[in-house]
């Protein structure tokens, strides 16, 4: 049954980004509409022209990982960056679309703990002496 938890957040996470990743260069999707301010900062991102590229490319990328089960842990860590950035939108300028990511969070969230071992390295505090050149 865990395993089946597990899986079926795995395949829904990562088409989750797998699709809103294609449809940030394909346009299939409408785009909801944003408050004012959503709207200027959005159109300042915009305006960089590869700011939304690069992000609609890593949630494609981190999307067929997750999908393809292969490097599991790296696209969970790629993707949690980009996750609290756009729940940090919702949160402060339009929050019509927090209840989405507050549902990715939990979905990221039960995928990590899933994952923990692989985690335990990086999270293991050691001080570590200094080296002379």
């Amino acid at each position: 049954m865990k395993a089946m938890i597990q899986k079926g957040s795995r395949y829904l996470f990562g088409s989750t980004f797998l699709i809103f990743g294609l449809n940030g260069f394909f346009g299939f999707m409408p785009l909801p509409p944003v408050s004012p301010e959503a709207g200027a900062l959005l159109g300042a991102f915009a305006k960089t022209g590869y700011f939304f590229p690069m992000i609609k490319l890593i949630e494609i990328i981190v999307g067929l990982l997750l999908v393809s089960n292969c490097f599991v842990p790296l696209a969970l860590a790629l993707i949690a960056p980009l996750l609290i950035g756009i729940t940090s939108i919702h949160l402060f300028l339009n929050p019509a679309g927090l209840p989405l990511m507050i549902f990715l969070h939990g979905l990221h969230l039960l995928l990590v703990i899933s994952y923990k071992n692989s985690y335990l390295s990086v999270l293991r505090f050691k001080v570590a002496p200094f080296e002379e050149d």
